[in-house]
């Protein structure tokens, strides 16, 4: 879950605003970037109620297609700001034995543009990556009672560490003990990754 923004990292309290900006925004680029778009997302901290965040909005793309996104979507986001970044790669979690070319990913970047800065994570449908950010989000949603205790280590890493790059790294393998607990939740609910441009009502706890 690398991402690129500042050296500095900055988490501020949450923002209620964040979901209707966020959705707002998936559908502005669905309409954009389709048909390659299959759906687009708003993922991330800032898309789960009540949690402390970045005040980045992160957002998914789904696509068949890595490489010819890529090339399709250049113009029309470099248009809008958005700057194509280093990462082709998402961490792969801990005890996975993936080949890590299954959580290839391209990231673009928008900062300095009206409104929150932006990162817009394009993955392929289906894909691990895709399916582990829609559950990160979707189990936090439904579990608030958790959201205080995530977002307070995201508070205390983000005042000890001296860069976003050291910001990932520690909080990767939290969020692969996160998902660990919210895959026997997925089993009992019947979740599944959503299909659609705007957030998917999460499945009720059982």
């Amino acid at each position: 879950m690398h991402q690129d923004s500042a050296p500095d990292v900055v988490v501020v309290a949450p923002d209620p605003s964040w979901t209707v900006r966020g959705e707002g925004l998936a559908e502005e680029l669905h309409v954009l970037l389709r048909p390659l778009a299959l759906h687009v997302e708003h993922i991330g901290s800032t898309a789960v109620p009540g949690m402390a965040a970045k005040p980045v909005l992160d957002l998914q793309v789904s696509v068949r297609d890595l490489a010819e996104a890529e090339a399709a979507f250049a113009g029309p986001l470099a248009e809008r700001g958005f700057v194509l970044t280093q990462y082709r790669q998402d961490h792969v979690p801990a005890g996975s034995d993936d080949d890590p070319a299954c959580w290839a990913k391209r990231l673009w970047s928008r900062q300095g543009h009206r409104g929150l800065d932006v990162n817009l994570h394009v993955r392929r449908s289906g894909s691990p990556n895709e399916r582990l950010a829609l559950l990160f989000r979707d189990w936090l949603r439904a579990h608030p009672e958790a959201v205080p205790a995530y977002a307070r280590f995201k508070q205390v890493l983000a005042q000890a560490v001296p860069d976003l790059a050291t910001y990932a790294d520690v909080k990767d393998p939290v969020v692969d003990l996160v998902v660990a607990v919210a895959e026997p939740w997925a089993q009992a609910t019947g979740w599944q990754p959503c299909t659609t441009t705007t957030a998917r009502p999460v499945a009720p706890r059982r």
